[in-house]
């Protein structure tokens, strides 16, 4: 299988690679960088796993030769390019820089591989994600089932900041858990009712407890912003969150489904899949894209799990929907308007 990276040579970009370039799945992977692409690639190439690793990054700005090359006959794209967050900076300031890497990017995905599933970690996801949809609308090749919001990292520190006070080894979390709604701030809803055992050590913590848990979850990203001190954000967590969802793509590929007892979460667009409509219209005040527990089969979703109908939710937890909701709209809204009217 081949794997395409766009944005390979940065602070995500790299241990990303690194990671892919260690999958035995992976047989080729194609890195693209607007700069050192290909010294990140000679570095990886010298890694003993069979992996074929080869560098692409354009010779100019009109150059767009570099970009086709990389992306053809790609089975899935891996897209971590932007400028990460520095101290004082929101999701929402990333966006006028991010918002057009992105589009441009997904409009070459659309040209050159249009079957590919596509995995956006670009902040901010929650916009980036619907700007992509546009894009490939635009185009005429929007498959919503291969378009993924990677909210995998909400997971992976809910994991890791519950673990560390009901006393459980977090990696043992991982499926006992859920985290649905978007990927910023209060957009981030982590579900702790999913499995008994579980339920009842949280409702063992104090409310002081539990409302610091979840105010880490959904601002994790500022606690590293502010650790480095101005020299970047969460780098090498987002690196293996990305991972750990583009494995769970590329087991899909390969015919392997999750044992889990809740799969992972992604930001997709909920009526291009079976049942999400109704979920939209009757739970989600209108709001198409969400992150929830999505099944994958041959690197699209083919179902996902209702929160609402599967899982448990607390009233808490309900309180903490409702206002993502407010703020999930916003972003779609100005992810779907950026595209409007723009030429691709």
């Amino acid at each position: 299988m081949k794997v395409t990276v766009c944005g390979a040579a940065g602070g995500i970009g790299q241990p990303l690679s690194l990671l892919l370039k260690l999958n035995p799945q992976v047989t080729e992977l194609a890195l693209f960088d607007i700069v050192n692409a290909k010294g990140v690639a000679a570095d990886l190439s010298h890694i003993n796993t069979p992996a074929k690793v080869n560098g692409y990054q354009p010779a100019s700005k009109e150059d767009t030769q570099a970009i086709t090359e990389a992306l053809k006959g790609t089975d899935l794209v891996v897209i971590p390019a932007g400028v990460p967050r520095k101290p004082g900076m929101t999701r929402a300031d990333l966006f006028n820089i991010n918002a057009s890497i992105v589009r441009d990017l997904v409009a070459n995905i659309g040209r050159t591989a249009p079957n590919a599933s596509i995995l956006i970690i670009s902040n901010p996801v929650n916009a980036t994600v619907p700007i992509a949809a546009e894009t490939l609308k635009k185009l005429g090749v929007f498959n919503p089932k291969k378009l993924f919001g990677v909210t995998t990292l909400d997971s992976v520190r809910a994991e890791t900041f519950l673990g560390n006070l009901i006393g459980e080894n977090p990696d043992n979390l991982r499926g006992k858990l859920s985290v649905i709604g978007g990927h910023s701030g209060d957009t981030i809803v982590p579900l702790t009712h999913t499995n008994n055992a579980i339920a009842k050590k949280v409702d063992n913590l104090s409310k002081s407890q539990y409302d610091e848990f979840v105010h880490r979850v959904q601002f994790g990203g500022d606690e590293v912003v502010k650790a480095k001190d101005g020299a970047g954000s969460a780098t090498l967590s987002m690196a293996y969150a990305g991972y750990r969802f583009a494995e769970n793509i590329l087991n899909s590929l390969n015919g392997t489904s999750s044992s889990q007892e809740v799969p992972d979460s992604a930001y997709v667009y909920l009526p291009g899949v079976p049942g999400g409509d109704k979920l939209v219209k009757e739970k989600l005040n209108g709001a198409t894209f969400f992150s929830v527990p999505v099944i994958l089969k041959n690197g699209e979703v083919s179902d996902f799990v209702n929160p609402f109908d599967k899982l448990t939710i607390t009233e808490s937890e309900n309180e903490l929907i409702k206002v993502a909701l407010g703020g999930l709209q916003k972003s779609i809204e100005q992810g779907t308007n950026f595209v409007t009217g723009t030429k691709l």
